[in-house]
C-alpha cells in the first residue's frame, strides 16, 4: 500500500470514503471481498481517467467489467461495493445526494439459467474421508475437516473458525452450537457420530483441548498454534479431490455435497436450510438443484430406442 504521506488527492479521498464503507461491514470477508472490488474501481477510474464518481462513469464500469467476461456474480458483487461506497460518499458529505441516488440505479448483471454446481456421490465422499493417511497427524487432522465440511456443511471461513467449545452436547447428541455464519447469522448445527469421532482422533493426537479445532502442520509433522487459513482449507480439499479423481473440487462443493445426500437421505428441506444456515429457502432450493431433477430428467421418457454403431 502506498504511503498515505504520498497519495494523491484523489487517492486520499477514496482512501478515506472506502474506510467509511469498510466499517459499516460486519465480517472480515465482507471487508475483504469489498475493498478488493474498491480497489479494482478505482484502479479502473485511474487508467480510463474517469474524472468524476456519476452515474456515466459507473455504466462505463460496468462495461468494462462485461468486456473482462466476468461472471454476473463477481460483477455484480463488485457493482454493490461501488453503490454502497456512492451512498457512504453522500452520507458523510462528499458527493451530492441526488448523484449517489443515481448511482445506486446502476443495472447489475444479469445470470441466464442457474448453475448446478459440483457434489460428491456417497461412494466419493466415502472415499475423500477415507483417503488421508490417519497413521499421521496430517491425514488425521485432514480426515477430521472433511468429516466437518461434508457432515455439517459448513463454509470454509467457518471450519477454520471452530473452536472446542462449539463443540456441545444438545438433546443427547453432539452439536456445533452458536456458530456465527454469513451475515452475523447465529445457528445450531448437529453433528453425526463419526464426524465427532474424526475430529476426537485428531484433538487427541495434537494435544488439542481447547481453542481451535484445525491447526497448521509444519513439514515435520508437528502442529503449530497457528490457525488453519480459510485458504489452506481450499488447498487441501484440492488435492485429496484430485487423489480420488474430483479434479478442481472445492470446500463450498463438499457444503453442497451435504445438503444433496441429505435431501436424497429424505431430510427436510427447512432442516437442511437450517443447518445450512442460509436466510432463505430458495437458497437452498439452489443447492440442492430441486427445480432440475438430474436422476429423472425429461430426456428419460422420450421413449426412444437408438442404436449406436460401435
Amino acid at each position: 500500500m502506498t504511503p498515505a504521506a504520498v497519495l494523491s488527492p484523489r487517492a486520499a479521498a477514496f482512501e478515506r470514503i472506502k474506510a467509511l464503507v469498510l466499517d459499516t461491514l460486519p465480517s472480515a470477508e465482507s471487508k475483504r471481498a469489498y475493498g478488493q472490488a474498491l480497489d479494482d474501481f478505482f484502479r479502473w477510474s485511474e487508467a480510463a481517467a474517469a474524472d468524476e464518481f456519476s452515474k456515466a462513469a459507473v455504466n462505463a464500469y460496468r462495461a468494462n467489467l462485461e468486456a473482462r467476461k466476468l461472471s454476473p456474480s463477481t460483477i455484480n458483487q463488485r457493482l454493490s461495493a461501488v453503490r454502497k461506497l456512492a451512498m457512504e460518499a453522500a452520507d458523510n458529505g462528499f458527493m451530492p445526494p441526488s448523484v449517489a441516488a443515481a448511482i445506486s440505479r446502476v443495472k447489475g448483471a444479469k445470470r441466464v439459467g442457474i448453475r448446478t454446481g459440483q457434489w460428491l456421490t456417497r461412494e466419493q465422499a466415502e472415499d475423500l474421508i477415507s483417503a488421508p493417511n490417519a497413521a499421521t497427524n496430517k491425514g488425521k487432522r485432514d480426515r477430521a475437516l472433511f468429516a466437518v465440511l461434508i457432515g455439517c456443511g459448513l463454509r470454509r471461513r467457518e471450519a477454520a473458525a471452530l473452536t472446542v467449545d462449539h463443540i456441545q452436547l444438545r438433546d443427547a447428541r453432539w452439536v456445533i452450537v452458536d456458530l456465527i455464519g454469513k451475515g452475523g447469522r447465529v445457528r445450531t448445527v448437529p453433528m453425526p457420530s463419526w464426524t465427532k469421532s474424526a475430529i476426537d482422533s485428531w484433538l487427541a493426537a495434537a494435544d488439542i483441548g481447547d481453542g481451535l479445532v484445525f491447526r497448521s502442520i509444519n513439514k515435520g509433522g508437528r502442529v503449530t498454534g497457528s490457525s488453519m487459513t480459510p485458504r489452506g482449507i481450499f488447498e487441501v480439499v484440492q488435492r485429496s479431490g484430485d487423489e480420488i479423481g474430483a479434479p478442481k473440487l472445492a470446500p463450498h462443493d463438499l457444503r453442497r455435497t451435504f445438503a444433496k445426500l441429505a435431501h436424497k437421505g429424505r431430510s427436510g428441506l427447512e432442516q437442511i436450510q437450517l443447518s445450512l444456515g442460509h436466510a432463505s429457502i430458495t437458497t437452498t432450493e439452489r443447492y440442492l438443484g430441486v427445480r432440475q431433477d438430474l436422476t429423472d430428467a425429461p430426456c428419460d421418457h422420450l421413449g426412444l430406442t437408438v442404436e449406436v454403431p460401435r
